[in-house]
């Protein structure tokens, strides 16, 4: 292929993935639409009002799925629809989703830590047999919602736009509509619009490490969780995730983030760098495994034809001097041999 044409044909591919991202993009935002108007109907009509965050997560999954199923045919690269959600099937699923898991609520309790020493939580328990099965919906809840999130900015549109302008912008642009996604929660400011960020940053990293959202589902669900069931806290500025432990907070905003929660604090920015680094070191083998590009020998053939006239001799002196006389050929010396090779050399 002349260099010019692979040029041209490698524009043309970025060009097709970047208006795959945004056709992605626009279908994320009507499904959000669907699903959130969908659950609200159902939730209203059988009186499930509890269930009404659940049938929304649940809904949006199912609407994404079917959504990039439908761009993956039009673009002509046949996938099941695990690869298509970013959830490849292999051995090492359950531990990459298990160590996001454990990430994530380590640095939950490293940014909850400094309030705890600083007397800034006012803690209260919620006993009642209610409260036990909340707890439960709220976890379901978080697991799918974690989820339906991962699959809309770390899944099929991600993938699109790595291909379309390269994994580092890619990650900066998704880290940034992840933040603006969060925008217009209750009590957003810009500290939380930079933690988000941030956040995104680290569950993209996640990905860019295994090439799979295990890991980050894991991460983004128990990140989640935590602040929300576990401390009782407000999960991006939104309360509805507290059962048995139900905590307000009092004191600088910096440190407590205020009504946003956790993700609202300053102290929190530290965390989430930590996390990164954190993130980092532990996905080595997953990195190697999973991202590794083996290394294919390749090069321009190097057997060059012999020059015409040559092979004219040669073809003139087999039609001219019989197959006989050209079967031996002995190269004479060119100095004369007068001495046996046992005699010494003359000086």
């Amino acid at each position: 292929m002349h260099p010019l044409d692979s040029t041209t044909a490698r524009r043309s591919e970025r060009t097709l993935q970047f208006a795959l991202f945004l056709t992605s993009v626009a279908w994320f935002l009507a499904s959000d639409t669907v699903a959130a108007h969908a659950a609200r109907g159902i939730s209203e009509r059988f009186a499930l009002h509890a269930y009404r965050p659940l049938l929304t997560s649940i809904f949006l999954l199912f609407l994404l799925a079917v959504g990039f199923s439908i761009l993956q045919a039009i673009a002509r690269r046949p996938s099941s629809m695990r690869q298509v959600l970013g959830l490849p099937k292999r051995p090492t699923a359950l531990r990459e989703w298990e160590l996001g898991a454990v990430l994530g609520w380590g640095l939950v309790v490293l940014a909850v830590l400094p309030m705890a020493l600083a007397g800034t939580l006012n803690i209260q328990l919620w006993m009642r047999p209610r409260a036990f099965s909340l707890l439960i919906l709220n976890l379901v809840t978080l697991a799918a919602a974690a989820l339906a999130e991962e699959v809309a900015f770390r899944g099929y549109a991600y993938r699109r736009l790595i291909e379309a302008i390269g994994p580092v912008a890619a990650t900066i642009g998704m880290s940034l509509l992840f933040a603006l996604g969060h925008i217009l929660n209750p009590g957003a400011t810009w500290t939380s619009t930079l933690v988000t960020m941030l956040a995104g940053l680290m569950l993209s990293v996640a990905w860019l490490r295994t090439h799979g959202l295990w890991l980050g589902w894991g991460l983004h669900f128990a990140w989640n969780a935590s602040i929300g069931i576990m401390f009782g806290l407000p999960v991006s500025g939104i309360i509805d995730f507290a059962s048995i432990v139900q905590t307000r907070t009092f004191g600088q905003l910096w440190l407590t983030g205020g009504d946003y929660g956790p993700e609202g604090a300053n102290w929190t920015v530290i965390v989430l760098l930590i996390g990164i680094a954190i993130l980092v070191r532990i996905t080595r083998d997953y990195a190697w495994h999973y991202t590794y590009v083996p290394i294919v020998a390749a090069g321009y053939p190097m057997e060059a034809p012999p020059p015409a006239a040559h092979v004219a001799m040669e073809q003139m002196a087999q039609q001219t001097i019989p197959a006989a006389a050209v079967s031996l050929v002995q190269i004479l010396p060119s100095t004369p041999q007068t001495r046996s090779a046992a005699d010494e050399p003359k000086p």
